[in-house]
């Protein structure tokens, strides 16, 4: 199970579609209470506290599931710094990955646990 969290109508339609395609099932919503493999975040400038957010979606996610944050481009209303995105990620116990383009006006940016250090 996804958990999509941040739908608005500004989101990308056919990336939705094809990650349901992949899945062979909806995403669920914020409101799901059950555990989920992934959680798909929609943020934007103002849309509030990002590290909340990230930590709710942690709550329900099954050790190993990977929580991506999905942010609109540079020059695109809503965006957001890359900056941003890594503090809250620290904040929460994660750490930013890697960023790739999903879309025309979206970029994601794949957060992870924290590895072990070496000692």
């Amino acid at each position: 199970m996804v958990q999509e969290i941040g739908y608005d109508d500004d989101v990308d339609f056919d990336l939705r579609d094809a990650i349901e395609d992949a899945l062979g099932d909806e995403l669920v919503d914020e409101d799901w209470d059950d555990v989920t493999d992934a959680a798909l975040i929609w943020w934007r400038d103002g849309d509030g506290d990002l590290t909340d957010t990230i930590v709710d979606a942690l709550s329900p996610l099954e050790p190993g599931g990977v929580v991506w944050v999905l942010t609109p481009k540079p020059g695109r209303a809503g965006y957001v710094e890359a900056s941003d995105i890594s503090e809250a990620a620290k904040t929460a116990g994660l750490h930013t990955a890697n960023s790739v383009s999903v879309g025309k006006d979206w970029a994601g940016t794949r957060l992870t646990a924290r590895g072990r250090s070496k000692k």
